[in-house]
């Protein structure tokens, strides 16, 4: 099983679709075993967008991810940081398509509701930054072999 890191950003709190965007998650199977709502601190965002902080255009992400609380959670399920992206779409909701959570809910390239890590390596980095160890519930939900075949 994989495990991923999903951020529903300040937008997404803000506009109240966090319920259809964690449906989304549950409706394909995938197993929701840490969640929590924080407020980022600068420090936090320096830390998560680390690559980014010496860009022109870091000051406005930073202000944008701070400035509302945002829901942080772990996904784990098979190929779970694919899938993960795949149900979100493309980065700008200008070219998500439909049917996909930016597609469906985001009319900007920047507004983009989520953010998703983008491989098991960003994940267990990403995921170490929001959550302790003692706050992943890691459970086997009782209708796991109606989702997967045993040998998946």
């Amino acid at each position: 099983m994989e495990r991923t890191l999903v951020l529903l950003k300040p937008d997404c709190v803000q506009r109240r679709l966090m319920g259809q965007v964690l449906s989304r998650f549950e409706n394909k199977g995938l197993n929701v075993i840490a969640l929590k709502m924080l407020q980022v601190t600068p420090e936090l965002s320096k830390k998560h967008y680390a690559e980014h902080v010496e860009k022109p255009f870091y000051p406005g992400l930073e202000a944008f991810i701070t400035g509302a609380p945002v829901v942080a959670m772990i996904l784990e399920g098979l190929e779970c940081v694919r899938v993960v992206r795949d149900i979100l779409g493309a980065t700008s909701g200008l070219k998500a398509a439909a049917g996909t959570i930016r597609g469906d809910f985001s009319s900007s390239r920047q507004m983009n509701l989520v953010h998703a890590s983008d491989s098991p390596e960003s994940a267990a980095r990403e995921i170490e930054l929001y959550f302790d160890s003692s706050e992943i519930c890691a459970y086997e939900p009782t209708l796991t072999p109606w989702l997967k075949a045993g040998d998946e």
